[in-house]
């Protein structure tokens, strides 16, 4: 099946951060003959409030669109292979509102696994 990212989260990857997780591993799960080794991913740190949106989307694989059409990625959020990038704290940043208000908002920094997504064509 194939699920496309939804469009009015697209604003969740601005600003995304492509980086390299290294899982080590002895052979076993987890080990590069796996698969698991060396993965690209994408680094975000969003709102609270935005991770529990998409916190429905975690361990599914969604394809993307625009400028990062042939790829997909999977909410990385309890996969044991990956649990130094689950989701950890992002810190808290404080504001005023236009009402005068004080506001704090915690952030959340999540990885994405990052795929290639390549389709045999027929000819």
């Amino acid at each position: 099946m194939r699920r496309m990212w939804p469009d009015d989260l697209d604003f969740i990857l601005n600003g995304a951060e492509e980086v390299t997780l290294e899982a080590s591993g002895s052979g076993g799960a987890g080990s590069e003959r796996d698969g698991h080794g060396v993965r690209k991913a994408l680094r975000v740190r969003i709102s609270q409030q935005d991770f529990e949106r998409i916190w429905p989307l975690a361990e599914a694989r969604y394809r993307l669109g625009g400028e990062r059409l042939g790829k997909a990625i999977t909410l990385i959020t309890t996969n044991p292979h990956y649990h130094r990038w689950h989701p950890t704290d992002g810190g808290t940043e404080e504001h005023v509102s236009e009402s005068g208000r004080s506001v704090t908002t915690n952030y959340v920094t999540v990885h994405f696994l990052l795929d290639e997504v390549r389709e045999p064509v027929e000819a």
